[in-house]
C-alpha cells in the first residue's frame, strides 16, 4: 500500500515528454551551431553530466512546443488535488528542469542534472531518498534504469509498453500504481516516417532516357532502376534528417506537428539510426553504377543538407535550391545511363521546377496566413511576401513554356521527331497546366508540395498522358 500523501517524483525525457531532450538538444545545436559537433566528444570524455551541462548552455528550447504526455500531466494534477507535493526529478540539466517546470507550473520542485553530477538512476535515487526517505515517495518512470529509483519509492508509474519492465518490477514487490502504456509504431507510420510517397519525384530520374527515346533500352532502364532506389533511399534519410532538425519548428506547424519524429510517435534514437543506414545502403547501390551517379548522388546530399540545416531560411536562395533538386534528379539519371543532359533539358528543368517551389513556399504561407501567423517556423518569409512569390511563380512558369517552345523551333528538334507539328500542342497544355496550379495554390487548394498534389490530382495526371501522347505521335506519326 502507498501512502497517499507521499510526493510524486516524475521523470522527463519518454515519461512526461514523449522525447528525450538529449537527443533533441543534439539535433538543435547541429541546426544552431553545426561548428559544435567538433567539441561533442571532448565534451563527453569529462562525463555525460558534463556534456549535458554545455548542451544546455549552446541551445535553447521552446518548451511551448514539447510533446507532454497528457495521462502523466493527469497524474499530477491529481496529486495536487489531493494536496501531495510534486517534483519534476531529470537527468536533464537543472536549467531545462526549471525551464519546464516554469512552463507546466505544476511542480513545487525541479532537481536535475549538475556540471559534476548526472542524475540518473542511483544518483537520482539517492537523491529523492535524502529528500523524502525511504519508500517516501512514488516515482513516475520508464525506463530499465528507472528500477534503481522506484527500489526505492513507495509506488511505480509506469510508463512503458514493455512488459519486461512490469515483470521486474513484481519480482521486486514494487506496486505499480499506474500503467501507461503508449502506443507502440506501426509499419505504416515507418513508411510515412520514409516518405515513400515523395519517391515519386525520383521518376525524374527517367526523364533522360525519355528526351533520348532511348526508353526501350533493357540496360538503360536497369540503371534507371538501381538509381531509382539509390536516390529514394538517400532521399528518406535526408528526409528523417530533416524531420530530426525541424522538430521545434514542425511542432507549431498545423499538419507537420503530426509527422512520425515531431509527434515523438517514433524515437528519435531510431532516427538517427535509420539515417546512416539508408545513406549506407544508397551509395552501396550506387555502386552499380557509373561513379558519375556516384558523384551526383553525393552532390545530391550535401546540398540537401547544407539547405536543411542553413539555406532553408535564406529567402529565395531556398526555392531556388529546391528548384536545383529538383533538376538534379534529371541529373542523375543521365549520369546513370550515361546520357548527356541537353541545354533546353535543364533549362525548361529549373523553369518549371523554380514555379513548383514557389508554389510550395506560397502554400506555406498562405496556412500561416490562415493560422492568423505573421511568419511560418523555420523560414525566412512573411506573409507580405506573397504577392512577391506568386508574380516569380508565375512568371518562371512562363519561361518553362516559352523554354519548350524555343525547343520545338530548334533544328535539331526537327531530326529527332517525325513530325515536330504535333509538339506546338504541349506548350499550351504546359502554360494551362502551370496557370491552373498556381491558381489553385492561390485558392489554398494545394498541399504544400505540388509534385505531391499533382500526383493525386486527375487533371495533373490527364496532363501527363496527354502529353506523353502527344509526344509519341510527334515520334511516329
Amino acid at each position: 500500500m502507498t501512502n497517499n500523501n507521499n510526493p510524486l517524483c516524475v521523470d522527463l525525457d519518454g515519461t512526461l515528454i514523449a522525447t528525450d531532450l538529449l537527443y533533441e538538444a543534439f539535433f538543435l545545436m547541429l541546426k544552431q551551431y553545426p561548428l559544435g559537433l567538433f567539441f561533442l566528444p571532448f565534451w563527453l570524455l569529462k562525463g555525460k553530466a558534463y556534456l549535458k551541462s554545455r548542451l544546455a548552455e549552446k541551445v535553447e528550447f521552446n518548451w511551448s512546443t514539447l510533446p507532454y504526455r497528457e495521462e502523466v500531466l493527469q497524474h499530477i494534477a491529481a496529486a495536487r488535488a489531493d494536496g501531495r507535493k510534486t517534483v519534476l526529478a531529470t537527468a536533464s540539466p537543472q536549467v531545462w528542469a526549471d525551464g519546464i517546470a516554469n512552463q507546466l507550473g505544476c511542480f513545487d520542485l525541479a532537481v536535475g542534472t549538475t556540471e559534476t553530477t548526472n542524475l540518473s538512476g542511483k544518483h537520482k535515487a539517492e537523491h529523492l531518498t535524502q529528500l523524502f526517505g525511504e519508500k517516501g515517495f512514488e516515482y513516475a518512470g520508464d525506463t530499465q534504469v528507472d528500477i534503481q529509483v522506484w527500489s526505492h519509492a513507495a509506488g511505480a508509474i509506469v510508463v512503458s509498453n514493455h512488459q519486461s519492465l512490469l515483470r521486474q518490477l513484481s519480482k521486486l514487490s514494487i506496486p505499480v500504481v499506474a500503467h501507461i502504456a503508449p502506443n507502440a509504431a506501426s509499419a505504416l507510420v515507418y513508411i510515412k516516417a520514409l516518405r515513400v510517397h515523395q519517391w515519386l519525384k525520383n521518376l525524374l530520374i527517367l526523364v533522360p532516357l525519355l528526351a533520348a527515346h532511348q526508353l526501350t533500352s533493357l540496360q538503360g532502364l536497369v540503371n534507371a532502376g538501381y538509381a531509382f532506389v539509390a536516390f529514394s533511399l538517400c532521399a528518406s534519410a535526408v528526409y528523417i534528417l530533416n524531420d530530426l532538425l525541424d522538430l521545434e519548428s514542425d511542432r507549431q506547424h498545423i499538419r507537420k506537428r503530426k509527422r512520425p519524429f515531431a509527434a515523438c510517435t517514433i524515437p528519435l534514437s531510431q532516427g538517427m539510426l535509420l539515417v546512416p543506414v539508408l545513406l549506407i545502403v544508397a551509395f552501396g547501390v550506387s555502386c552499380l553504377l557509373p561513379i558519375q551517379f556516384t558523384m551526383v548522388l553525393f552532390a545530391y546530399f550535401m546540398m540537401t543538407l547544407a539547405y536543411s540545416i542553413r539555406l532553408k531560411k535564406q529567402v529565395i536562395v531556398d526555392v531556388m535550391m529546391l528548384a536545383g533538386l529538383y533538376t538534379m534528379r534529371i541529373i542523375a539519371g543521365a549520369a546513370a545511363t550515361t546520357i548527356s543532359p541537353s541545354f533546353w533539358l535543364l533549362a525548361f528543368s529549373m523553369f518549371i521546377f523554380l514555379s513548383l517551389a514557389m508554389v510550395k513556399r506560397y502554400s506555406e504561407l498562405l496556412i500561416t496566413l490562415q493560422a492568423n501567423k505573421k511568419e511560418p517556423a523555420g523560414r525566412g518569409y512573411s506573409v507580405e511576401d506573397l504577392p512577391v512569390l506568386m508574380a516569380i511563380g508565375v512568371s518562371s512558369g512562363i519561361c518553362s513554356v516559352l523554354i519548350l517552345a524555343l525547343y520545338i523551333n530548334s533544328p535539331e528538334t526537327s531530326q529527332m521527331y517525325s513530325n515536330t507539328m504535333w509538339l506546338w500542342l504541349i506548350p499550351p497544355i504546359i502554360l494551362y497546366w502551370t496557370s491552373r496550379m498556381w491558381m489553385k495554390a492561390h485558392r489554398g487548394q494545394v498541399d504544400d508540395d505540388p509534385v505531391v498534389f499533382a500526383a493525386r490530382d486527375w487533371q495533373s495526371l490527364v496532363v501527363i498522358s496527354l502529353t506523353a501522347c502527344i509526344f509519341a505521335a510527334a515520334l511516329y506519326a
